[in-house]
């Protein structure tokens, strides 16, 4: 059977179609991607790398490590993205857990690397933002018209690790069947066509970047501007010759911020879509107010891409993730139980369909744990189904607070706290209390000139939430910290204020 994935995507498109715009810069088509793709997978297979081997990338974005990724769809080999940020200790562990034969970086970090990878038996090979490195080097002496390796829909195609806030990062195994059935459908679902032009600032090392935004274009035979970064300006400046952007809500917060968003700098753009954390409802009511655009909000994770969507027509209510996707099943389980919940109770988020991922890397206990006997994925995010059947997403599990016996939902609490007036965000967490077990604390961020103190909005939620939610304790600070995707790094948090009770 052929490469399932590839297969959709070579069929795509003609090749003298437009595929990647660098701004100001070259047009690649999507011949000239089959064409170094072909040459890529050629220089990989002369390097040794079967089918079922896993090919680690640590590089900057650019056209030709977007190009890379098809390589390996192509000859067989299990894609590994590494985030840039990862430290020489970090990449020491994905290394010696995942065993790729071949690890990408760029030249500037070969050598360090080399000492990493030999001791697991690991080629190095380097990738440039510039286009340059040795395996484009390797490429150039192979012929382009690579035979594909037959893959089928349960083979893997990816490794995406896990952030790893709770114990070691697991590995997600992602299969070209899981890959495939998500890009077709969110085609389908956000209407996405050959007339398409995604402005994509993205990182590549995450399944929001990699596999919804780029997949998705490759699927449709769409064409995007890749951009090195997020940078306001340049997306504003692109809007006009653009159809779709995808961001995570930190893009709209910077966007809401330029005095040049407006109705007529978005007069082109057929579709906002955000993702990867919550999205603000104040963030969504002010871009609608600005722009005359709902922002598309969805809802998904590295071990299933895409599970659900807020309608493309239909009302996009904010503080929803919409329902869930054609061919996937959600559902809401009482976590000590398992048994379904009624609309509107909050429990566990679990997950059926196309799209979930096929186990973690090694870790077949992990695994087991994570399905119900019945084939669900349980997604260790809270949430609760309304009775019009969006799905709406109250935390992670792992985040909720256990205070005086009570279980407090952080979102609810901070959706009290962002309405004060002075409130930028906030971030609850629960940190250990020596009478209640944990103490409700709100990490606040104020607006510039706000005058905001502890007492003025412990005074404001007195009516506003049950004596129980009510925080123990407001702590200012200038920002939240945040990961790569723009998720408030809650586990951080948590270390920082883990004494704040110890004197009570």
């Amino acid at each position: 059977m052929s490469n399932h994935l590839f297969d959709a995507i070579r069929s795509a498109a003609s090749g003298d179609t437009p595929f990647i715009r660098i701004n100001g810069g070259r047009i690649w088509t999507y011949g000239d991607a089959l064409d170094l793709s072909g040459r890529i997978a050629g220089a990989i297979d002369t390097l040794g790398i079967r089918p079922g081997d896993r090919v680690a990338v640590q590089v900057e974005k650019s056209a030709e490590a977007l190009i890379l990724y098809l390589a390996c769809l192509r000859c067989g080999a299990v894609y590994l993205p590494l985030n840039t940020a990862y430290t020489l200790a970090e990449l020491d562990y994905f290394i010696g857990d995942a065993e790729p034969r071949l690890v990408v970086v760029s030249s500037a970090a070969r050598e360090s690397v080399e000492r990493i990878a030999g001791s697991h038996g690991a080629i190095v090979e380097t990738l440039d933002a510039d286009g340059t490195g040795s395996l484009l080097d390797l490429a150039r002496d192979e012929p382009a018209d690579f035979v594909d390796a037959s893959r089928s829909a349960e083979d893997l195609a990816a490794i995406l690790y896990t952030s790893g806030t709770t114990g070691r990062s697991k590995g997600a195994m992602l299969t070209h069947g899981n890959l495939l059935s998500n890009a077709v459908t969110l085609r389908g679902c956000w209407r996405v066509t050959a007339g398409d032009r995604l402005i994509h600032a993205l990182p590549l090392f995450h399944t929001h970047g990699l596999f919804v935004a780029t997949n998705v274009t490759l699927i449709a035979g769409a064409s995007m501007f890749l951009l090195p970064k997020f940078d306001p300006d340049e997306v504003l400046s692109l809007m006009p010759q653009a159809t779709l952007l995808m961001g995570v809500p930190t893009f709209y917060v910077r966007l809401l911020q330029s005095p040049r968003l407006g109705r007529q700098a978005v007069a082109n753009m057929r579709l906002f879509i955000s993702g990867s954390a919550p999205l603000l409802a104040e963030t969504h009511i002010e871009f609608r107010k600005r722009t005359g655009h709902a922002i598309l909000e969805r809802y998904g994770m590295t071990e299933t891409n895409m599970n659900t969507s807020n309608p493309y027509d239909g009302e996009r209510i904010a503080g929803t993730v919409g329902f869930p996707l054609p061919g996937v099943t959600v559902r809401v389980t009482d976590p000590a139980t398992g048994a379904v919940l009624p609309p509107d109770e909050t429990g566990m988020i679990e997950i059926k369909g196309p799209n979930v991922f096929k186990g973690y890397w090694r870790m077949p206990e992990k695994t087991a744990a994570e399905f119900t006997a019945d084939g669900f994925f349980i997604s260790g995010d809270l949430g609760k189904i309304d009775r019009q059947g969006y799905v709406r997403i109250v935390g992670r599990s792992k985040d909720l607070v256990i205070s005086g016996g009570y279980n407090i939902y952080p979102k609810e609490v901070e959706g009290e706290i962002d309405q004060l007036e002075g409130v930028a965000e906030s971030a609850v967490i629960g940190v250990p209390h020596p009478d209640f077990g944990e103490g409700v604390t709100a990490i606040v961020v104020r607006k510039p000139d706000a005058m905001l103190d502890e007492m003025a909005i412990l005074g404001a939620l007195q009516d506003r939430l049950a004596r129980y939610k009510q925080p123990k304790r407001i702590i200012f600070t200038e920002n939240l910290p945040r990961n790569t995707m723009g998720k408030v790094q809650k586990n951080v948090l948590r270390q920082k204020y883990a004494d704040l009770y110890a004197e009570t």
